[in-house]
């Protein structure tokens, strides 16, 4: 209590103002200034400070690197919109009230710098371009930008799902991390939340428009009646009194809102260039040197036609015509750069081929990717290198997964695959390849999507699934009507990480196993000094590559290496030590299968079969297999993969429950027609799982 009692005194400790009333007092005090009545000085402070706000605003809008980095633009909109008006309100009542007594000084001022002293055809210049003033900001700026931030909105909020899904996609390829893909997710919510809340804040500028149009026209009518009937003067002085005054209260409170209905163009209209402004503009502006000759030619040949000022002109053809040169210069000196690093990089190449002595044995990569060379950019490091970051992801992810650290992956460009192919190998062996195309996207069908995107049709390389090539300007569109779009780094790490969870048992060798133990003993020393007394490191590896055979992650290091601890004194079997082990990774497995409700849905085996299965196993020197006769297997295999449809359309995920005995015979004779079966035995079950039959296996008559 005494901390609480002295924490309340400190945050109201006397000579401090509270920081979180600042706003709610700002908020109270202007909407009192549209009711009391302020003199013309501290309306001058006032004003002058709502034009420095806006223009703060427009400068911070063009200086952020993407329009969500300003998410409170909206709010800024409201406020600056209901701060104008009362500024608005508390003018036009000093002004009918003191009429030309009337001493206001930024309101002088820019009436004086706009209408002048000219008499009536100053009144009439600016009364002229006071209107022109409005109108461009009614009918260009900010219809205009209203009608983007409409359509903004609209394609964001279309576009949540399929970009959710994208983000999933990167997920489950391991292209992400879950806490990179929980900001993606952050991000894009504000996104949507952005958009949506310019929507109606849009309306905030073009309101304060139309009711500025109305306070001037109050200010001249109004003006005029009170100045002739109540003040007794003459019509043309009330006139020009009051249209002056009008006019220059009317460009005051509309100057710091063209500010903002600026802003907020800039805001809408810049989705599709995220980053610093003044950047893009310098790299879009410069990128050929062709298109400022031409301009210097054509506004040269303006210059020479009869009534052109060609004294203008001319100078600014040259002026362009340098600014070209100077462009070109500047490209042929990065070209010729270019060309040098890629000749000193073959040179240093070649030589150190030529110095190199051939070593006798040449040692195969565990995991390599080759590259055709119109692939190569996804690499390069100048341009983002974004699928080295994406496989540094996959290795991270299949080591939270399975357990397992994968050797770093080798990428090399390959002439002898065609331009736009790629290639994984495991020690050699070619594993996996597929076809990208730079610059589209590839547009999956996840099953529920019924409109055809116009596009090359092809199919997805990792599952299969059917897909198609579109361009980038069609993505939009792509998600809109469900697809799952991905970009080319992304398919080549989702294949990756199918791949790694295929073959992750062909990847684990003796030397990693020995580093997996050796990275255990630090923590567990007197587990890993059993295991070496008890079994060969061969036996170790084994073990753990039969579980990666069936995707079982070996994270659990330590419960593996104890239950073969445990039972190898009985058998040195590796087949009996991996089920061993499975038992002891009972809990992982039954929650890796069961609902939020740890309910496992699982299908039976009729029991005249399970016999019949467990009958079949024959010894080899690879350990029990099953080895059924050949119409046996097919009945077998038509059973199994008929009651797997059945469960599938359920939304269930089909997983078999069987005894001990039967689990790796199982497992054998369905693994090469369909390779994802999940076998679990009645061993491998935890008590906090509850069980549920949904169906039973039995062989055709």
């Amino acid at each position: 209590m005494a901390d609480i009692a002295r924490t309340n005194v400190n945050s109201s400790s006397p000579g401090k103002f509270p920081s979180d009333l600042l706003i709610p007092l700002g908020a109270i005090v202007i909407v009192i200034m549209l009711i009391i009545p302020l003199n013309t000085v501290f309306l001058d402070a006032l004003m002058s400070l709502n034009l420095i706000f806006s223009l703060l605003v427009l400068l911070i809008v063009l200086y952020t690197k993407k329009p969500t980095d300003f998410s409170l633009f909206p709010l800024v909109l409201l406020v600056v919109t209901v701060f104008g008006l009362a500024l608005n309100v508390s003018s036009t009542r000093l002004i009918l009230t003191q009429g030309a007594k009337f001493d206001g000084r930024m309101i002088r001022a820019f009436s004086s710098f706009v209408v002048g002293s000219s008499g009536t055809e100053g009144l009439v210049v600016g009364f002229v371009i006071f209107i022109v003033i409005i109108a461009v900001q009614v009918v260009v700026i900010t219809k205009g930008a209203t009608r983007v931030s409409e359509v903004a909105a609209r394609f964001t909020l279309d576009g949540m799902p399929g970009k959710q899904m994208a983000i999933e996609a990167e997920v489950n390829s391991g292209a992400i991390t879950e806490e990179e893909s929980m900001l993606r997710r952050q991000e894009l919510q504000l996104e949507s939340d952005f958009y949506g809340a310019m929507d109606g804040a849009s309306k905030f500028i073009s309101g304060n428009v139309k009711v500025g149009i109305f306070i001037t026209v109050i200010n001249i009518l109004g003006g005029f009646i009170i100045g002739v009937a109540l003040h007794q003067e003459e019509p043309a002085s009330a006139i020009g009194t009051y249209i002056t005054f009008s006019i220059g209260d009317g460009l005051l409170s509309q100057f710091p809102a063209l500010f903002v209905s600026t802003a907020m163009g800039i805001v809408v209209t810049r989705a599709a260039t995220p980053g610093v402004l003044s950047e893009k503009v310098a790299k879009q502006f410069s990128q050929d040197a062709k298109v400022y000759w031409v301009c210097a030619a054509v506004v040269a040949g303006f210059a020479l036609l009869p009534g052109f000022p060609w004294y203008v002109l001319i100078p600014m053809s040259g002026l362009i015509g340098a600014y070209a040169f100077l462009l070109g210069k500047k490209h042929q000196r990065e070209a010729a750069g270019f060309k040098e690093n890629l000749a000193k990089t073959a040179s240093a190449k070649k030589t150190r081929e030529e110095t190199e002595e051939i070593s006798p044995i040449l040692p195969q990569d565990n995991l390599s990717l080759e590259l055709g060379y119109a692939l190569i950019p996804l690499v390069d490091k100048d341009k983002g290198a974004e699928l080295l970051d994406r496989v540094q992801g996959v290795r991270r992810t299949s080591a939270l997964e399975l357990g397992l650290v994968i050797p770093k992956v080798r990428i090399i460009d390959n002439m002898l695959l065609e331009p736009s192919e790629y290639c994984f190998k495991i020690k050699g062996v070619d594993v996996g390849r597929s076809k990208l195309r730079m610059g589209f996207y590839l547009c999956i069908n996840p099953g529920k999507v019924k409109e055809e995107l116009p596009g090359e049709k092809t199919r997805e390389p990792t599952f299969g699934l059917p897909a198609v090539w579109v361009s980038v300007d069609k993505r939009d569109q792509a998600e809109r009507a469900g697809y799952t779009v991905v970009d080319p780094p992304s398919i080549i790490a989702t294949h990756l990480t199918e791949i790694i969870k295929r073959h992750a048992s062909e990847i684990l060798g003796r030397q990693e196993t020995q580093a997996i133990l050796d990275t255990i003993k630090k923590d567990y020393p007197a587990v890993v000094e059993e295991i070496q007394k008890t079994v060969t490191l061969g036996d170790v590896q084994k073990v753990l590559q039969g579980l990666l055979r069936e995707r079982v992650s070996i994270r659990n290091m330590v419960s593996i290496l104890e239950a073969i601890a445990d039972f190898a004194p009985i058998s040195r079997d590796i087949r009996f030590l991996t089920e061993k082990a499975r038992q002891a990774l009972g809990s992982q497995l039954c929650h890796q299968f069961a609902d939020e409700n740890r309910v496992l849905h699982v299908l039976m085996l009729d029991q005249a079969l399970e016999q019949k299965i467990i009958d079949s196993r024959v010894e080899t020197g690879y350990g029990m297999v099953s080895a059924m006769k050949p119409e046996l297997q097919s009945a077998w295999i038509k059973a199994l993969s008929r009651a797997m449809a059945a469960v599938q359309e359920k939304g269930y995920f089909p997983v078999i429950l069987c005894s001990e005995a039967a689990r790796y015979p199982i497992k054998s004779s369905a693994e090469r027609d369909l390779p994802d079966l999940v076998v679990l035995s009645l061993q491998e079950l935890v008590q906090e799982i509850t069980v549920e039959s949904i169906g039973i296996i039995k062989l055709d008559n």
